[in-house]
């Protein structure tokens, strides 16, 4: 099967090849990703008569049994259609173990696939790109068009329509994730249930900026160590258009403001207190959040912290080509700061 192009995905998913029998799904938008594999599913088990059974295996079910993604996929059903089997690359669903089941026996069932944001090089994905029964589909941060599709379909399900200045202000709002764009549009049709219409004032009440709820996800797991989903945040908000600047400069805002919380508890003050203080107020739905961070980072760390965003920044500047490299190294190096052990560290 030869590569897919981002543009085609919709196609292929809306009629998969009745010839194909495994689909790799993945990119930089996870939510995207997810919400494909879901609707994959469903259609496939659909199509048969009666109705396929999905299942999911992942990297725990195979600890105690390292064949059993083979056996379910090789394994005629006694009723009902084939399987549909879902998986998501991980320590073991990973490009060997694919490899050696799209170039085994031909599977009575179908596979779903989902990785993460693949290189051209990756095992897993020249294994699907190059099978006869296979297909890799990418997914990245949705344009204008696919995001109006989305709320088409979403609206359409509640019988709401729009006004197109509400339309307007809503698309700029989304993008950042297909899954946070998705939740955003869900909650929007569920406040506007029984209006008809939509108008710009309901947009403006209930829909919140994903590109920065999605910033928000970034910071949140640097700061608590985890440099994976850190890295994999900010390569979706990269792909959706965001500045690598712009990233390292809301990190550098973050990280002020916790110095400066941080900084008031080790001055004497309680939690409340610091966090009372801080202006702009800080939104109730953060506040455990940064709390657990203030908990984690202690002032000298936070100054060493600063200290890194700062020459990042500044790196970033005088060599613009290399700013979305910076940028994921500031996170990188932040979330590894956040993981040390620090014995001097306060509890608030």
């Amino acid at each position: 099967m030869v590569a897919i192009k981002a543009q085609q995905a919709n196609a292929v998913l809306t009629r998969p090849d009745t010839s194909l029998t495994a689909f790799l799904i993945y990119g930089s938008d996870t939510g995207l990703v997810s919400e494909r594999a879901v609707r994959l599913a469903q259609s496939l088990a659909a199509r048969d008569t009666p109705p396929g059974e999905i299942v999911r295996i992942d990297d725990p079910e195979l600890e105690d049994d390292s064949e059993r993604l083979s056996v379910e996929l090789l394994t005629l059903p006694m009723f009902g259609g084939r399987k549909i089997v879902r998986t998501t690359m991980g320590r073991r669903v990973n490009g060997a173990l694919l490899r050696g089941i799209l170039e085994g026996p031909t599977l009575a069932g179908v596979l779903i696939v989902e990785g993460g944001n693949l290189r051209a090089d990756d095992t897993a994905r020249q294994v699907f790109e190059k099978s006869p029964h296979a297909a890799a589909i990418p997914c990245f941060a949705d344009d204008a068009q696919s995001l109006d599709l989305m709320i088409n379909e979403v609206l359409g399900t509640h019988r709401l329509s729009i006004t197109p200045d509400a339309r307007e202000m809503l698309l700029a709002r989304l993008g950042a994730d297909r899954g946070l764009s998705r939740g955003e549009v869900e909650k929007l049709a569920l406040y506007a249930a029984g209006r008809g219409t939509i108008e710009a004032e309901a947009v403006e009440a209930i829909v919140g900026d994903a590109s920065e709820l999605a910033m928000e996800r970034v910071i949140d797991a640097a700061a608590a160590g985890d440099g994976t989903r850190a890295i994999e945040g900010c390569q979706r908000l990269l792909a959706s258009g965001e500045g690598a600047q712009s990233i390292i400069a809301a990190v550098q805002w973050h990280f002020a403001r916790l110095h400066r919380i941080r900084g008031a508890i080790e001055g004497g003050r309680s939690m409340d207190e610091a966090m009372r203080q801080i202006r702009p107020p800080l939104h109730f739905k953060r506040r455990a959040a940064v709390e657990a961070q203030c908990r984690r980072w202690t002032a000298p760390k936070l100054a060493a912290a600063l200290a890194r965003i700062r020459a990042s920044a500044l790196a970033a500047r005088t060599a613009s080509s290399l700013e979305d490299a910076h940028a994921e190294r500031l996170l990188m190096e932040l979330a590894r700061l956040a993981a040390a052990r620090d014995t001097s560290a306060l509890r608030a």
